[in-house]
């Protein structure tokens, strides 16, 4: 499948909501990416955000006028003009006030009842005080808008107001613009579909400090989470404590063990279209957790290990013929013959099998030496791929099943 260069921005109408924050001085410079990516931006800001940046410099930036007032253009219903107008919106920074007015259904202000009247896309850009973020009343309304389909996109981790280091901090331009285009990527061939992706290692406890692992980054995972994103499905993704961070506009769930990726896939793969198992869960688990550290002067210690859950087998299992299932293999040797097996004995639609054990592909690497294998015997032999190219042909395949 090729696939068009230019941004889904292009030519797109995005209403850019600019809450009270301090934030809102970096949201000039994403105003300015949404315009080069193509988009017609019209900006509405909260009267708080005024006293952090003027309007005149949106306006500038834009090439439209800034509206601040319910009252700006007499004789005209602004706020239902301008939300039947819009294609995309966008709230850059959103306060913890801001959100929650969003999920309550307040229309006080410009911004909330155009927000409240408009049936469009909706991307959140959260920005505030840690404690602001992590308070219960916030988490609640953040859930009940991601319910009701808002895409939220950070905060992320860094230096706040007041000194203070924590998670709060606006996301970078990039990654709120990449949500920004996820969202509007609706007639895409994914759209209209969920689909589950888990990425990353799991990490199985030893002792209190240390884990049995595997050296998964869950780069692949992630771009797969991307590139479905990009193409219009609703995308659930679930991360392992890898070394790469979820992508913009995508829920993740973040889990360590491999019991805990379980409990997640098995809670979210009921509601979706297709499951892409791309984690690289651990076979086995120590039998025992230690209560305290293993002391290096106590000796080696006695490892007895105990499988783990079979997650792609269980779903293989569960399916019963319904939804699409992709599965992974990480092999050394003998690619082919032991992902056939696996794709026969595991219940797949289709496999990928990566050729791993090499410093310059597969795991923490940003290609993959992998070929993909198919239940209807469409096959891809075994070749170089940048992640990337690796997730559109997955995302391809997945777009062809879920439509028959």
């Amino acid at each position: 499948m090729t696939r068009p260069d230019a941004s889904p921005l292009s030519g797109r109408r995005l209403l850019l909501g600019v809450a009270g924050g301090v934030a809102a001085y970096k949201v000039a410079g994403i105003a300015r990416q949404l315009v080069a990516a193509g988009a017609d931006v019209h900006v509405v800001m909260t009267a708080s955000a005024a006293r952090f940046v003027g309007a005149d410099t949106f306006a500038a930036l834009t090439g439209n006028p800034v509206h601040a007032s319910l009252w700006d253009e007499p004789g005209t219903v602004l706020h239902v003009r301008l939300a039947h107008e819009a294609d995309v919106a966008l709230v850059a920074p959103a306060t913890a006030h801001t959100i929650a007015k969003l999920a309550h259904g307040m229309a006080d202000d410009l911004l909330s009842a155009t927000l409240l009247e408009a049936d469009v896309p909706l991307v959140i850009a959260p920005a505030m005080h840690t404690g602001m973020w992590q308070h219960p009343a916030t988490r609640g309304n953040v859930a009940t808008l991601e319910e009701r389909g808002a895409r939220f996109v950070g905060p992320v981790a860094g230096p706040l107001a007041h000194g203070d280091e924590g998670v709060g901090r606006l996301a970078e331009p990039d990654d709120i613009v990449a949500a920004v285009e996820a969202a509007l990527a609706k007639g895409g061939d994914l759209a209209g579909h969920r689909v589950l992706v888990t990425a990353g290692p799991t990490h199985e406890p030893l002792d209190p400090v240390r884990f049995l692992g595997n050296r998964s980054s869950g780069k692949m995972g992630i771009a797969i989470a991307a590139e479905a994103a990009a193409r219009g499905a609703d995308v659930r993704l679930v991360l392992g404590p890898g070394t790469a961070g979820p992508p913009p506009g995508v829920h993740a769930v973040q889990v360590t063990t491999a019991e805990e990726m379980r409990a997640a896939v098995m809670r979210e793969a009921p509601e979706a279209d297709a499951v892409v198992m791309a984690a690289a869960v651990a076979d086995f688990r120590p039998a025992t957790e230690a209560p305290g550290k293993l002391k290096k002067e106590d000796g080696a210690p006695k490892l007895s290990l105990v499988p783990t859950p079979d997650i792609l087998r269980e779903l293989g299992e569960r399916r019963a013929g319904g939804g699409v299932l992709i599965g992974f293999a990480a092999e050394t040797s003998d690619l082919e013959l032991h992902g056939r097996r696996k794709l026969r004995e595991k219940g797949l639609d289709v496999i990928v099998v990566n050729e791993v054990g090499r410093a310059d592909t597969g795991f923490g690497a940003d290609t993959n030496d992998a070929m993909i294998l198919g239940r209807d015997g469409r096959d891809e032999p075994l070749r170089t791929w940048t992640k990337r190219e690796l997730a559109a042909a997955i995302c391809d395949r997945l777009a062809e099943l879920v439509s028959r």
